[in-house]
């Protein structure tokens, strides 16, 4: 009987855990907008400013279009630059080296939908891993499990916005949410790594929704 006792007990625990993080996954969604606001999104377009190093600052503007158009450009000496992005059939990025734009064949186009709207139909598992503070703000963890990759996802635990999300080479901090129409997002983005190597600031001051874009828009 107590060994019946103590599988019940782990059982209920590790339902318990996949309970919560579906809770502060769903709770993320509907304050940030409810789910049918985040699938009728189509396109975005994010213009600012991106920080790299100490002094290195430049006006940037990104495309998104649904399923997952992108395109990323800087302005440099008063003259549009794009560095990344994909066109729906091959992706590019910015050889530095040559400071030319390159065609990647193994360049992989990232999802429009961030990774908690249908997560659960994507296949990915769920797990909450307690609270943890992320400066002066204690957060919801929950780890994210998509095919063997693991991420980790801090949630505001007063507001449920997403403030920090680790990446197996990446870590993102978000902060500075603003209302655009029924949504909510974050008009400062920080990127950092262990090389160092493409840690940014990006600091919005326009986020536009549901624009529709000139045809061209995503050509290199």
């Amino acid at each position: 009987m107590k060994k019946l006792l103590v599988v019940f007990v782990l059982i209920f625990s590790q339902l318990s855990f996949a309970q919560t993080a579906k809770e502060i996954i769903d709770k993320n969604i509907e304050l940030s907008g409810g789910l049918t606001n985040w699938k009728l999104l189509n396109s975005v377009f994010l213009q600012g400013k991106v920080i790299l190093g100490i002094k290195d600052e430049y006006p940037i503007k990104i495309y998104q279009q649904r399923p997952n158009l992108t395109k990323t450009v800087i302005t440099i000496g008063g003259k549009d630059m794009a560095i990344e992005g994909y066109d729906g059939t091959k992706g590019y990025a910015m050889n530095y080296a040559t400071n030319k734009l390159q065609e990647y064949k193994e360049y992989t186009a990232e999802s429009f939908d961030n990774d908690f709207i249908d997560w659960e139909n994507k296949g990915f598992e769920a797990k909450y891993l307690g609270k943890e503070k992320i400066g002066e703000i204690y957060c919801h963890k929950v780890e994210l499990t998509k095919n063997v990759n693991k991420n980790y996802y801090y949630f505001d635990t007063k507001s449920y916005m997403l403030l920090k999300e680790v990446k197996k080479d990446e870590t993102l901090s978000y902060a500075d949410y603003k209302k655009v129409g029924n949504l909510m997002m974050p008009f400062r983005i920080e990127s950092s790594s262990a090389k160092k190597d493409g840690d940014y600031v990006m600091l919005l001051n326009k986020v536009e929704i549901n624009k529709v874009f000139p045809e061209n828009s995503f050509k290199f």
